[in-house]
């Protein structure tokens, strides 16, 4: 997605710093099983975070004390920043897991870099993404109605139920857009527009008014992309033409013009990006390579990964205590 020249934007500084975010109750609950095994999840946050940080040397995780008992303590996975604000998540609905995501989003103060924790960076990314407004994988364009997608879903529900609805949400989809964001990797040098999307889209999920139309719309899980990833686009098109928005002129480079070219293994190699999305984790095959890259390139990580396993199949229940910085 690209836009009008930003003529009120701030200054691009250029990405430093790489992000990681794990609220760990979705996991729990949800998540692990799309994996082959907790040791395949384990080994693809030490491979996650070790290629990015050897283009992004500045990193930071937003996470709960579990997780941080986890991948810290536990793993042993090494972070300049660490902030476990996403313990203020303990009494939210587990199946909005994208709120993890949104908060840690709203949390960056400097231009930064997300990566989901199944996404490998092999290259540094294009500096002309490094210093973008927003960036993010890949567009993903969809029929507004009978997809993946289900905006018009949603917004007859919320509408039918006297609910809540953002300016952004109601322009986009009175249009009926049918093009958002993938969120594999997303970050930016426009930290005010980043914490508005982020800031809004939680709001959107949390409104009191709106608790009835989710539990109309059922399977909340699957909806999560319409706040994360849709919504940002209708940000995104709403304020890039808003004379008035203190965020005209914003615009998203993306690594990939398209799903497809994400998928296109010569392109994702070509472009030094690896992201095992859906299905990709539960490959045997794809699993199998993983432990032999990470067993090769970081032997340590590999072993200490290994002993915290033996730990946790030893005392299932005990966790590791939180060191005190």
């Amino acid at each position: 997605m690209s836009g009008p020249t930003p003529t009120m934007l701030p200054v691009a500084k250029g990405v430093r710093r790489a992000v990681w975010s794990f609220w760990s109750r979705p996991f729990q609950v949800h998540h692990h099983q799309g994996w082959v095994s907790q040791k395949h999840h384990l080994l693809s946050w030490i491979l996650s975070v070790e290629t990015a940080r050897q283009h992004y040397p500045e990193t930071s995780l937003v996470t709960d004390e579990a997780g941080a008992a986890m991948l810290i303590d536990g793993l042993g996975l090494s972070f300049d920043y660490v902030s476990t604000q996403l313990d203020e998540l303990h009494a939210a609905d587990t199946d909005w897991w994208a709120l993890g995501k949104l908060h840690a989003y709203r949390a960056q103060e400097e231009p930064f870099v997300h990566l989901d924790t199944d996404v490998f960076l092999w290259n540094r990314l294009p500096r002309q993404m490094e210093m973008a407004p927003v960036l993010a994988q890949n567009t993903e364009h969809f029929p507004f109605v009978g997809s993946w997608y289900r905006p018009e879903a949603v917004d007859v529900a919320v509408r039918a139920t006297q609910g809540w609805l953002p300016p952004e949400w109601t322009w986009y989809v009175s249009q009926r857009r049918g093009e958002a964001l993938c969120c594999g990797i997303f970050g930016g040098n426009d930290i005010g527009f980043i914490n508005h999307y982020a800031d809004s889209a939680i709001r959107f999920i949390k409104h009191p008014l709106n608790q009835t139309a989710w539990d109309l719309i059922g399977f909340k899980i699957g909806d999560n992309i319409l706040f994360e990833q849709y919504f940002l686009s209708a940000c995104i098109a709403y304020h890039a033409q808003h004379e008035t928005s203190p965020f005209y002129g914003v615009y998203a480079h993306c690594l990939f013009g398209s799903d497809a070219d994400a998928f296109d293994p010569q392109k994702a190699e070509a472009a030094g990006y690896t992201h095992l999305i859906g299905g990709a984790k539960g490959d045997r095959a794809l699993a199998k390579n993983l432990e032999a890259r990470v067993a090769r390139d970081y032997p340590q990580e590999y072993r200490r990964c290994l002993h915290y396993l033996r730990q946790m199949e030893a005392a299932p229940q005990a966790r590791p205590e939180r060191e005190t910085p």
